[in-house]
């Protein structure tokens, strides 16, 4: 398993240094590049400018930039925002718990509902309760997210009044566990419906596949009841397709974490490259692209070590 572990990781290295090139290049090919936050102050001179652009190493190839710029990612150090003049990690450390929370909620609601609905629906095919759920996932993917946000907002804050229209918590309830919760339900709900929808029929899919096997009618056959057959033989071979699917959403999940954080002003990572795209912070920008195409990797690799323990085989390869 540890030799298994270690050439995954080996073969994920040149991957994030193809991230982190890609990164770059797109900020270095954006409208006005990364002064054009000074290019707009009427007050600056050309040669203030020029000033700026010694400073920040501007002034060299952009390989060598480049090459600068990764030295520091290694290190963790994006440089400071250009508007806050603030470490651009520690903008992100403050934000990232209230992101992590929300993200968490949502897979971990999306893991509880889509998969258990996939895997009735595998019991029940053709019946009403598989039609009914596989129409529901239909309506699901169909839905665009941000319009389903808004959607929530307008039934459950602003016509019935039952929950809070967006924020992280009310005033002077900061450390109110509940009150929290309450401001959690609508955006977990929005960000987990599409991820609902994909994972049960992936779940119901495989499941198909799993309940036809050799295996699974010799434990019948044993007598054993149909849930243990279910539970015990066939959902840990069920869930090894899911669990691609599953660890590849994270950067989706982080992605609609941008939508879902603006709609609902939630104070997190999203909500802040949001703002840094409106001012053109090219710093946070950077940071947290690299961050959230890193996630692909690390879903792959989470992907490829949640595979070995559900199947020993799959170490050998």
């Amino acid at each position: 398993m540890g030799s298994y572990v270690i050439r995954r990781l080996l073969g994920a290295i040149p991957l994030l240094l193809v991230i982190t090139a890609v990164v770059f290049s797109l900020m270095q090919l954006a409208p006005g590049g990364p002064l054009a936050v000074y290019g707009e102050n009427p007050h600056l001179r050309a040669e203030d400018l020029e000033a700026i652009k010694v400073a920040m190493g501007l002034d060299k190839p952009p390989v060598v930039q480049y090459l600068y710029w990764l030295k520091e990612v290694a290190q963790l150090n994006f440089g400071h925002s250009l508007f806050t003049g603030r470490a651009v990690m520690e903008m992100i450390g403050e934000r990232l718990p209230a992101t992590l929370l929300l993200m968490s909620v949502a897979m971990g609601f999306s893991l509880l509902i889509g998969v258990v609905l996939g895997v009735l629906s595998a019991i029940k095919q053709y019946s009403k309760f598989d039609y009914s759920v596989t129409t529901l996932a239909f309506i699901g993917y169909s839905l665009p997210p941000f319009w389903f946000g808004i959607v929530l907002m307008i039934i459950f804050a602003s016509t019935l009044q039952w929950l809070p229209a967006g924020g992280f918590s009310d005033y002077g309830q900061e450390g109110n566990p509940l009150n929290v919760l309450s401001h959690l339900i609508l955006p977990a709900s929005m960000l987990s419906i599409l991820q609902i929808a994909s994972w049960s029929r992936y779940t119901r899919s495989s499941m198909l596949e799993v309940v036809r096997q050799e295996y699974i009618r010799t434990a019948r056959a044993k007598g054993l009841g149909e849930w243990a057959v279910i539970v015990k033989h066939g959902l840990r071979n069920g869930l090894i397709p899911v669990v691609t699917v599953v660890a590849l959403s994270l950067p989706s999940l982080f992605a609609g974490a941008i939508m879902t954080e603006t709609i609902f002003t939630w104070p997190g990572v999203g909500r802040l490259f949001f703002d840094a795209l409106t001012k053109s912070d090219y710093p946070v920008l950077m940071a947290i692209l690299t961050i959230s195409a890193s996630l692909v990797v690390i879903g792959n690799l989470l992907a490829d070590m949640i595979y070995a323990l559900l199947d020993p085989r799959i170490r050998l390869s």
